[in-house]
């Protein structure tokens, strides 16, 4: 039973976009899209947009319009793949913006945004190149080495390239992460100890994904940034020279939120800018050994934002976030984990493109700590990403 239901009472001749809400997937982590479907759901204006959550599954691609989902099909139209519109009263629905908050395959490696290219359908999140990139941790942390951000060491293991327990232990030493390369949500993540515990685990994982990604442990004190930019027309008062400046900052400490434009005049009228919002930092602090399934969703960590952290370590992470957002090639709003080890350094741990979007998921309360109104940071996300059509 699905708990996000929707019921089909709008006037579909008014001029509103139709926004595609799309959720599910075909990993254990449909069940946590579903749950950020829900949030998505009750952040986005529907004054503005008419909104439908589409549910993909290995088994069909249809419209929510029921509690029973897919047992009720009779109620839920079918999603048409040639065009991704459906019929609704003998009249066919087609969406103008899809919000993807599949986590896992294929929403957040790139296939999905690939379908959508094709179709010229425009999303919220990044395209092909930055999902596929993002989604592979092992490839995002060593391509992220190049520009300079730290990272815990890390060893790859393929299911037809195994690597022996006592070989990643001397290069790694102990304790040691295991989680599948191309997954999230904790799903088949385990925290080793002993040698004993090694290859156990890594199954485990396999069960998740084809690659296992083996990480090296860091104590300190884990926390997470959020971040989004957009294209915004801003007039400019001193011709031909770039301008820039920081607004809407509230307060001081990890809970400002920053903001930035750059642009340039062209004989005195406005053009494209780019609007930077960072959000403020979450600290986690998990009641089990580490931030798994179960801290993340059934409320077993204390999640604290603005984090309790220094005004120089806020601000590192914050510039970093905004890099790594141009690096890997971001659109729409990601989320960037990070861990602050005993001596103060920060280390990335994963690039998040399309991140939990439940009501107390990290980016709603950042958002809310920076004074910000979701509502309008999600009409943000779909007009700027909605003029700027991948192909």
């Amino acid at each position: 039973m699905y708990l996000c239901p929707l019921l089909m009472d709008k006037n579909m001749t008014n001029n509103h976009k139709n926004i595609a809400i799309v959720a599910g997937g075909y990993s254990s982590e449909s069940v946590v899209s579903l749950k950020s479907a829900q949030g998505i759901y009750s952040f986005i204006d529907k004054e503005k947009y008419n909104l439908f959550i589409v549910l993909i599954t290995k088994d069909t691609w249809e419209v929510m319009l029921s509690e029973e989902g897919g047992a009720d099909h009779a109620r839920n139209p079918i999603i048409d793949k040639n065009d991704f519109s459906f019929m609704h009263d003998g009249e066919k629905i087609k969406f103008d913006f899809a919000y993807i908050t599949i986590h896992g395959t294929p929403g957040e490696n790139g296939l999905l945004q690939g379908y959508l290219d094709m179709l010229g359908i425009p999303y919220s999140c990044c395209g092909v190149g930055a999902a596929a990139l993002t989604f592979n941790k092992f490839y995002c942390v060593n391509y992220l080495r190049n520009f300079g951000v730290k990272t815990a060491q890390s060893v790859l293991v393929r299911k037809n390239a195994p690597l022996a327990p006592s070989a990643i232990i001397e290069e790694l030493g102990l304790p040691v992460f295991v989680k599948p390369n191309d997954g999230g949500s904790s799903f088949g993540t385990t925290k080793v100890h002993t040698a004993d515990e090694l290859q156990p685990a890594i199954d485990e994982a396999f069960k998740e994904g084809q690659e296992v990604m083996v990480e090296r442990f860091i104590p300190g004190t884990e926390v997470t940034c959020g971040c989004y930019k957009v294209e915004t027309w801003r007039a400019t008062s001193v011709q031909g020279q770039s301008t820039q400046g920081t607004q809407g900052t509230q307060g001081t400490h990890s809970s400002d939120k920053v903001e930035m434009w750059r642009a340039t005049s062209v004989q005195g009228q406005s053009t494209p800018q780019r609007k930077t919002v960072v959000f403020p930092i979450t600290e986690v602090v998990p009641k089990n050994e580490f931030f798994d399934y179960n801290a993340k969703y059934n409320l077993e960590s204390e999640e604290i934002t603005p984090a309790h952290i220094s005004q120089a370590l806020t601000d590192e992470i914050q510039t970093l976030t905004s890099q790594i957002y141009d690096w890997v090639g971001a659109q729409g709003i990601i989320r960037v984990d990070y861990i602050i080890s005993e001596a103060g350094i920060v280390r990335m741990l994963e690039v998040n493109t399309t991140p939990g979007m439940t009501s107390t998921s990290f980016i709603p309360q950042q958002v809310r700590a920076a004074g910000l109104d979701i509502k309008d940071v999600m009409t943000e996300i779909i007009e700027n990403n909605g003029n700027n059509r991948r192909i």
